[in-house]
């Protein structure tokens, strides 16, 4: 690293080592899952809970603070004057449920072997002290900066975004803006989205009783039950499956392996094991088994092959879909899915193709879809982030694409740089972002925090 300034980052960062870890554990112990509406806390208490946490603790690195009322926050370095010019970056407050599968309360920060554990850790809290203590250098280290830099707090990336809509409508937006919540070292292009649920006829006359499972539509479940009026004996034993027979109904409770709906390489669909198990025992009713049939398509492949609406543009990776949630409502089965597209494909030709693979036993309903959203990798920001990257590591690498869908899309121009590692193998003790015992590895989060400040800073030497 032949930058003058890094010396002075390298250690800032790690003398804040212990400060930056009481920060993240003070922000994870605010369980900040979206809630009903209420004065001043538009997505529930808890995310606004957590928003005031962390507006507190920017305020106690010195850094001026704003709240949105309750939409969203920041705080800042440099004081942005009506039609300047600033950049920022955006992180998230809130988090997914904390699910099934922790070895202890998820929002209790425990270190191991040099990784920290607990919801949010990675996703994204972790990541918002991080900037925060990106504004505490630039504040501190007295440099000179033509753009303002303010670090964005949200409170609603997991479920809706709308966090962001409000601050377009009525706030200058930036003129560059990174959401270190995916991974190194540059992603300049997200999947679109295409969302809904596939909905059963009115289930009378059948087996099913009961049918639960997941926490998101953006999760695989690891976690699912069914109840059924037939006896155990009659139902066909599989891997994670358990059965508990009672009053002659029988429970089915499975256990699979969660994850990130972007990324299900690798996840087992706690809901898909218990179709297959019903499919298989030949229990359903002849309306149960036809939607379940359906289902089994959802949950066959990953990659829609089985719906028919696989894709796949050589740009992004294939076309993913999950299904993430189911719950029996109103005599009905319905069954979340989340899909992320390339651009070999399009919300209409989705919707076509899987309306072609329910036919009469299933429907869809309360469809959503975001278009795909690509920056050109050669544009003078983008560069100058993957240069900064590849100084501090000593690596040579290139932009990306991926699946997930970040902060980033929401912007005129912006992407997300970090701080996870795609080449970072989990270990046996942690788990992924959405998943039970979310870990991330405390050296390379430091290492984030230096990555971060030196790009702040050489933004401030280009023209935006």
């Amino acid at each position: 690293m032949n930058d003058p300034r890094f010396a002075s980052i390298d250690a800032f960062a790690e003398q804040n080592r212990e400060a930056i870890l009481r920060d993240i554990t003070r922000l994870v112990a605010v369980p900040s899952v979206e809630g009903a509406p209420a004065p001043g806390a538009p997505f529930g208490p808890g995310p606004r809970a957590a928003l005031d946490k962390a507006l507190e603790i920017a305020a106690e690195l010195g850094l001026a603070t704003h709240n949105a009322n309750g939409y969203i926050g920041w705080a800042e370095t440099g004081h942005v004057a009506e039609g300047q010019k600033y950049l920022a970056t955006i992180t998230h407050c809130d988090v997914v449920p904390e699910g099934n599968g922790w070895d202890a309360d998820p929002y209790t920060v425990r270190v191991k072997d040099g990784w920290i554990l607990g919801r949010g850790v990675a996703d994204d809290k972790g990541p918002a002290i991080l900037t925060l203590y990106a504004l505490k250098y630039l504040k501190e280290s007295g440099e000179r900066l033509k753009y303002p830099v303010r670090a964005l707090l949200g409170a609603n990336e997991e479920t809706g975004m709308v966090d962001v809509d409000y601050f377009a409508e009525h706030f200058a937006q930036p003129a560059f803006c990174f959401t270190p919540d995916a991974e190194f070292p540059v992603c300049n292009g997200e999947k679109g989205g295409f969302n809904g649920e596939i909905v059963s006829p009115v289930l009378e006359g059948g087996v099913i009783r009961a049918f639960a499972g997941g926490v998101a539509h953006n999760a695989v479940p690891d976690r699912a039950s069914c109840t059924v009026a037939v006896p155990a004996a009659s139902l066909k034993a599989a891997d994670g499956l358990t059965f508990t027979e009672e009053n002659g109904a029988t429970r089915i409770d499975a256990e699979g392996k969660s994850g990130h709906a972007a990324m299900p390489e690798g996840t087992i669909n706690a809901i898909g094991m218990i179709v297959t198990c019903l499919l298989d025992s030949g229990v359903c009713s002849e309306t149960e088994t036809a939607y379940l049939k359906v289902l089994a398509k959802l949950h066959a492949a990953t990659d829609g092959s089985a719906l028919g609406i696989a894709s796949d543009d050589g740009l992004f990776t294939p076309l993913t879909i999950i299904g993430g949630t189911i719950e029996f409502k109103n005599g009905c089965l319905r069954q979340s899915f989340d899909c992320r597209y390339p651009t070999s494909t399009d919300a209409d030709k989705l919707t076509a193709a899987m309306k072609d693979a329910c036919g009469t036993a299933a429907k869809l309903e309360n469809t959503t879809s975001r278009v795909p959203f690509y920056i050109d990798a050669g544009s003078p920001a983008i560069q100058t982030l993957i240069d900064t990257y590849n100084d501090v590591t000593g690596e040579n690498q290139k932009p990306f694409t991926m699946g997930g869908g970040t902060y980033a899309r929401h912007f005129p121009y912006a992407v997300s740089f970090g701080p996870e590692h795609a080449d970072l193998p989990l270990p046996e003790f942690a788990g992924p972002m959405h998943g039970a015992n979310e870990g991330a590895s405390f050296d390379k989060l430091i290492e984030a925090l230096k990555i971060s400040i030196l790009a702040l800073l050489r933004l401030q030497e280009i023209e935006l």
